[in-house]
């Protein structure tokens, strides 16, 4: 996500940190760049003319320029006004209210509107330790019923059953209803989706928010869509009170327009991010977070979270004790971290939120993929228990026989031995933490010192 975007911001922070001072007419000429990367990630024409000019007014004042380090206070000030555009904090659903809290789902038909509901059943579920109850009033589409049912049985959700032959608003009381005697705390109330925003769909959706009153009313788009995205979201919020957005596939954007642009088109914050098609992949929408990783400076404290939540605990333990015993990180572990990496959504997710990756080429980025990792992965299963414990048994003769085993060539197998040193020598400098934990708050504390926010 904002892969192209955090690329163009880098190098233009880049020329700047070099500067010992800087002028009016340096920050003008940066902030023409800031401006174009903008308008490449699709976002709206007013965001940009608004978001750079109160960045110039700051910059050109002593804020910026009377700084003992101007390229890193100018980008101090890109951040904050980033974080600004996007909301400032991070806006959470209103559970608070008489259960059942009662949730409106609305968006047009293909932006994952279904999926991102199994997503929220899963995280309330989760996360905050809720009970979920789902409908669809979706009497248009007998599949969408049917897949909102198979999503609820996996993340273990009470589904409230429908068809088509009934009326939506009958079916979204009744379930509310229905929830009330589960004693269900929240009720999350699909609804039918168009191609595009039409009067029909709309006086529909109107009146189940009317007789259902929800807590929250949900907007669901497509990120990928840019700029377009939070058109629609304005077009539907004239017309019904929307409290807030979930952005999809925000995996896919590589550019960020939609993600920059709802807020301040829309007045209405962005709730949530879908990250992926798993039921696992949402997460909720910190502003200055995002603000983070857009100018290149990663997320670590989302990483933190992410490993504190997807580890396996008895595993991390494990190597933990390992460690205080004074025993060697071997492959077995290796493999036991590839796992983990694997469990938090792959390298891609990981590496977004790591600290300098915009100044990563994409053509590097591009070579370390979680292909590399199931690929590594086959190599460590390929080898001897005893290979495993002790790789300094790695020989010619016994890679040749590793590579024919995995499919793989020697070459790959000394590249993994390389990255299995790497890890070895981390893993040292956090015994104490161990783990990907302990690897996440090593990395928090590598980040350079005058960009730590």
């Amino acid at each position: 996500m904002f892969d192209n975007l955090t690329e163009r911001l880098s190098k233009t922070f880049k020329n700047l940190t070099g500067k010992g001072r800087l002028s009016e007419s340096n920050i003008k000429e940066a902030l023409r760049d800031v401006r174009m990367a903008l308008l490449e990630a699709d976002v709206a024409l007013p965001v940009v003319k608004d978001f750079i000019e109160k960045v110039r007014l700051r910059a050109i004042g002593q804020e910026v320029i009377g700084s003992l380090t101007p390229g890193q206070a100018l980008l101090k000030v890109v951040y904050d006004e980033l974080t600004a555009l996007m909301g400032n904090y991070c806006d959470e659903l209103n559970l608070r209210a008489a259960p059942p809290v009662v949730v409106l789902v609305a968006g047009l038909q293909g932006a994952g509107k279904t999926t991102s509901i199994a997503k929220l059943a899963r995280w309330l579920r989760e996360r905050q330790k809720k009970s979920v109850m789902t409908v669809s009033c979706d009497i248009y589409r007998p599949a969408a019923i049917d897949q909102l049912q198979t999503l609820s049985l996996e993340v273990n959700a009470h589904f409230f059953p429908s068809h088509t032959g009934q009326n939506p608003v009958n079916i979204a009381k009744d379930a509310i209803i229905q929830a009330r005697k589960q004693a269900a705390d929240v009720v999350l109330v699909d609804t039918a989706g168009r191609l595009h925003i039409d009067t029909q769909m709309m006086a529909e959706i109107k009146a189940i928010h009317a007789a259902i009153n929800p807590t929250e009313t949900l907007f669901v788009v497509d990120s990928m869509t840019g700029q377009d995205a939070a058109n629609t979201a304005k077009a539907f919020n004239d017309a019904l009170p929307l409290t807030g957005i979930i952005l999809t596939k925000a995996d896919g954007d590589a550019r960020g327009g939609a993600a920059l642009s709802v807020r301040h088109i829309t007045g209405k914050p962005i709730k949530f991010l879908g990250i992926g098609e798993k039921t696992t992949a949402l997460e909720p929408f910190y502003p200055d977070r995002l603000a983070s990783r857009i100018i290149g400076q990663g997320d670590v404290l989302s990483l933190i979270e992410q490993v504190e939540q997807k580890v396996d605990k008895q595993k991390a333990a494990s190597l933990a004790n390992k460690f205080k015993a004074g025993k060697v990180f071997d492959l077995e572990d290796f493999r036991t971290q590839l796992e983990q990496m694997r469990k938090m959504g792959g390298v891609a997710s990981l590496m977004e939120k790591m600290p300098g990756m915009g100044q990563v080429p994409q053509a590097a980025k591009a070579k370390i993929n979680d292909k590399e990792m199931i690929k590594m992965e086959a190599i460590i299963n390929s080898m001897t228990p005893n290979e495993r414990r002790f790789p300094a048994l790695l020989k010619a003769s016994r890679k040749k026989r590793i590579a024919a085993g995995s499919g793989t060539q020697v070459q790959d197998i000394n590249r993994l031995l390389k990255q299995f040193k790497t890890m070895g020598k981390m893993m040292k400098q956090t015994r104490s933490k161990a783990g990907m934990a302990g690897l996440m708050r090593a990395m928090k504390g590598k980040m350079p010192q005058g960009l730590r926010f």
